[in-house]
């Protein structure tokens, strides 16, 4: 037991750190490519700090554990929605923005519907993913160009902070120390999993999907909350709110397109139909709380925050 949870440990270390490490790369590389706030937030940040999910989900639909695999993404979005753009809320009020309504929003929300609508079938199919990996893929193109169209109307230009071959190594070594950090998160939750089912007489695949649901989506979430919460620190409210918009659209476009697409996610339903309806409730209540007062005001962030704690205890009472 010690072993595994100096497994989870482990893992959860090399995931935040190589998440940070990747945000910076990556964010430097994304400067040189003139692209605004925004963006970088629902693109470059927004998929650098849901590369903890890929890795996990990925690992574990290879391995066949589909409750971590589901688990991890359901769990990492509604942690994104209401504990990360919660505790962003309180520290400052993030505001909301035409083009954030007009297209981000509602992209995120057919991202979990067509989520949803998927793991209806039972079995997320490898042509499903290949289908999210596709649509993730145009929705990036589209937010690049047109980002580039802006900026060359402003005639803006950003130094980036960093060289770029040492964003370039920073990419790389935090990609090698997420993968390994996956690995170990994976192997440690598993173990637990079945030793806790054990213990109290819980079937392993429900162990999973209470674990990957809590555990392993609050750790792959980490890096989303440090950024968020140092980008509303510093004033950043439009790198806050873009980098969950993104990491939730990346979540499940990009994790559970690319997992599926390696290998089909079974029991992608019934185990999780209930957090499915959370997840778009959350999704949906965020959207409410950015179209009234044209962004998150402190209560609203409380409001999340205290619905949070309460969706995290109905889940642990198995």
């Amino acid at each position: 037991m010690l072993l595994n949870i100096l497994y989870i440990l482990l893992g959860f270390i090399l995931l935040v750190k190589g998440g940070d490490f990747l945000i910076d790369g990556s964010v430097a590389i994304a400067q040189r490519a003139k692209l605004s706030a925004m963006v970088i937030g629902i693109t470059v940040v927004g998929f650098g700090t849901s590369m903890p999910e890929l890795m996990v989900s990925t690992q574990a639909a290879w391995v066949g554990s589909s409750g971590l695999a589901i688990g991890n993404v359901a769990g990492s979005n509604i942690a994104n929605v209401a504990l990360i753009l919660g505790v962003s809320a309180l520290i400052c009020p993030l505001p909301s923005h035409r083009k954030m309504m007009r297209i981000d929003m509602p992209f995120m929300l057919f991202a979990m519907v067509l989520f949803i609508g998927f793991a209806f079938f039972g079995t997320i199919e490898r042509w499903m993913g290949i289908v999210m990996v596709l649509l993730l893929i145009g929705f990036i193109s589209w937010e690049v160009n047109d980002s580039r169209k802006a900026m060359k109307q402003e005639d803006a230009a950003v130094t980036p902070s960093i060289p770029l071959w040492r964003a370039i190594l920073y990419v790389v070594i935090s990609l090698a120390a997420m993968v390994y950090g996956a690995d170990r998160l994976i192997e440690g939750s598993s173990a637990i999993a079945m030793d806790l089912g054990e213990y109290f007489g819980v079937a392993k695949e429900e162990m999973e999907r209470i674990i990957g649901l809590t555990v392993v989506a609050v750790g792959t979430s980490l890096p989303e909350l440090f950024a968020s919460v140092m980008a509303a620190h510093k004033g950043e409210t439009d790198m806050a709110v873009g980098n969950i918009i993104g990491s939730v659209s990346f979540n499940i476009l990009s994790v559970v397109g690319v997992a599926s697409a390696i290998t089909p996610i079974h029991d992608a339903w019934a185990p999780f139909a209930i957090d499915y309806v959370v997840m778009l409730g959350y999704g949906l209540l965020l959207w409410t709380f950015l179209h009234t007062h044209r962004k998150i005001v402190r209560y609203e962030g409380a409001i999340l925050l205290i619905i949070y704690c309460l969706y995290i205890a109905k889940t642990l009472m198995f």
